[in-house]
């Protein structure tokens, strides 16, 4: 027997369905579900995976990971990265990822899409700049804090070898 032969035309597992079988859920189920997803999509930034992290609003501690394409950003579940903030319009942004860069458009918004404190229509990000939707303010990340600093550390402890190397091959010649 079929699952639909024990159910309405209108309900699968228990759970109502749209009329060509797409299952319908609650609010709080989808914010349920996207709580047990984020653990997945945090994690350190780094230039393959670009995040917005929430650092005051309703986003205070979300963090989002990019990924190539565009992605729909607002308060609807229909969107791809969900805010629950009232300032955030239910469709309020894009995000579109392409040639490795990121490009951030505003959408229906009534608070409008704001970077480093400037309401834009479209606009590309770079590291560390300050976004806001409506009073949701998120810091775009594309590598992780302190990564350059690291690398010139690298840098000045390979040059500092290689000078004493060669300061003691000329000692040696000598």
């Amino acid at each position: 027997m079929s699952i639909h032969e024990h159910t309405s035309p209108h309900e699968v597992e228990g759970r109502p369905t749209g009329p060509q079988g797409t299952q319908l859920f609650a609010v709080d189920e989808l914010r349920r579900y996207a709580s047990e997803a984020a653990p997945a999509a945090a994690g350190p930034a780094s230039a393959p995976s670009p995040v917005l992290e929430g650092i005051s609003g309703g986003a205070k501690g979300l963090r989002f990971t990019l990924r190539a394409g565009r992605q729909a950003i607002g308060r609807s579940a229909a969107n791809d990265i969900i805010i629950d903030d009232s300032s955030v319009s239910a469709s309020h942004a894009w995000i579109i990822a392409q040639r490795r860069q990121y490009a951030i458009m505003n959408t229906l918004s009534t608070n409008g899409t704001f970077v480093n404190g400037k309401r834009i229509h479209e606009t590309t990000l770079k590291h560390n700049d300050h976004v806001r939707f409506g009073q949701a303010e998120f810091v775009f990340l594309t590598r992780e804090p302190g990564a350059a600093r690291s690398r010139l550390l690298q840098w000045i402890l390979v040059g500092t070898i290689l000078l004493i190397v060669l300061v003691a091959m000329a000692w040696w010649l000598i």
